[in-house]
């Protein structure tokens, strides 16, 4: 006689953990150029990245003193989200101000 507690005939599943990679991070990059003007880009800064003065202003004073600075590390959406804001704002004020997003 075979009891239910000698695991006859009992299926056994292995539970696989599921391991999800996090989500690739993109750095947002602000490009110097000898046009736009320093105000507008601490402004740019402030508004989209919410920094305060103090940091936008450093930020601002490395994009015109080394060429580029990275603004935010975001995922791949809110990243191609902040390009896209920053673009629109300086073509909106006249401004040729360049805002990349590149694999952090």
């Amino acid at each position: 006689m075979i009891k239910p507690e000698d695991g006859q005939g009992a299926v056994v599943a292995e539970r696989k953990a599921a391991r999800t990679k996090p989500p690739r991070m993109y750095q947002v990059v602000l490009l110097n150029d000898d046009f736009t003007p320093m105000e507008f880009v601490v402004m740019v800064l402030q508004e989209y990245f919410r920094l305060d003065l103090e940091a936008a202003t450093l930020i601002m004073l490395k994009i015109h003193h080394e060429g580029r600075a990275v603004c935010g590390v975001f995922s791949k959406d809110v990243a191609a989200t902040k390009v896209e804001l920053v673009l629109a704002a300086a073509r909106r004020s006249g401004h040729p101000l360049q805002c990349i997003m590149e694999a952090a």
